[in-house]
């Protein structure tokens, strides 16, 4: 299994369908299980899935429409139930914070001190690995972003060409410098691989940062362009849009989802070809339960 991949739990958008959960998505990365907006259903959607409460590292909500947070009641008290020790994360957009307290609340039950709330303010805010920037909806929603670091790839052939081996490759790297040889000469520059999260917005300049040279772009389509009245008023975006996003940004791997419920899968082909209109990499059309690597480093 992929130590970087995506485990879709959910694919629909206002309503479920018999064949679309509410929205639900588990990162797992290096160890790290972030949870994004845990619909109603989520619990269950994790057992079909193969994903624990210990799975979760950090639970982050865009906002607070139902179809992205009913989950959460269900998935905190899993986290109390199976006794998961280690600290969860809980993201939110500030304003909604209300609506926080009332879902990790909502029922009688042995609660949990491992979770810690970071009420997200402003149009852009870091916790830990994440950035998080506002997006436009109705209701005050955030896109979120994973990057790792940016490193250097070492080069064996210039390494042996300056006679550096063994011991010497790693202070090498440690220090930048053996025997005057410089860690430049011997290695090239190596972009940390990302993955952004964008669901439920207009599109905006935000949109286009958060997915900026991303290798895995999760993004919604609530809508077809012939419905695209619709998706602005509401502050949603529509296929021909989520292409036009990610040829911008140079994503590596597109993969649509948060489905209005009047298509159904046999509309998958329009909604791709919208996406070609703009965008000419890869293409996955989200369906509840798959798993989705991150691309390879290149």
């Amino acid at each position: 299994m992929s130590s970087r991949e995506l485990v879709v739990l959910g694919t629909s958008s206002a309503v479920p369908t018999r064949h679309r959960n509410h929205n639900g998505y588990l990162l797992r990365w290096d160890g790290q299980g972030y949870l994004f907006d845990p619909g109603e259903g989520t619990q269950r959607q994790m057992l079909h899935a193969g994903v624990s409460a210990h799975d979760i590292h950090w639970i982050c909500l865009t906002h607070f429409h139902g179809d992205h947070c009913l989950g959460v009641p269900g998935v905190v008290q899993r986290i109390a139930r199976d006794k998961v020790r280690h600290p969860v994360r809980a993201l939110f957009p500030a304003s909604g914070e209300t609506y926080w307290r009332r879902l990790r609340h909502a029922a009688a039950f042995a609660d949990t001190s491992v979770i810690s709330e970071h009420p997200l303010s402003g149009d852009l805010a870091s916790v830990g690995s994440l950035t998080a920037r506002r997006l436009s909806h109705p209701v005050e929603s955030y896109g979120y972003r994973v990057q790792e670091p940016h490193g250097r790839r070492m080069l064996p052939d210039r390494l042996a060409a300056h006679g550096i081996r063994g011991p010497e490759v790693g202070e090498l790297q440690r220090t930048g410098s053996v025997r005057g040889i410089t860690l430049d000469q011997c290695s090239e520059p190596r972009r940390g691989q990302s993955v952004a999260f964008v669901m439920d917005t207009r599109l905006c300049d935000t949109v286009f940062e958060l997915a900026s040279g991303v290798d895995l772009l999760v993004i919604e389509c609530t809508f077809l362009s012939s419905e695209s009245a619709l998706a602005k008023e509401y502050g949603h975006l529509t296929a021909f849009e989520a292409g036009l996003v990610a040829a911008d940004a140079g994503a590596r791997r597109l993969v649509l989802t948060h489905f209005s419920e009047r298509y159904g899968f046999a509309d998958e082909p329009a909604f791709v070809a919208e996406v070609r209109r703009h965008y000419d990499g890869e293409v996955v059309l989200a369906r509840d339960l798959m798993k989705i690597p991150v691309p390879r480093r290149q």
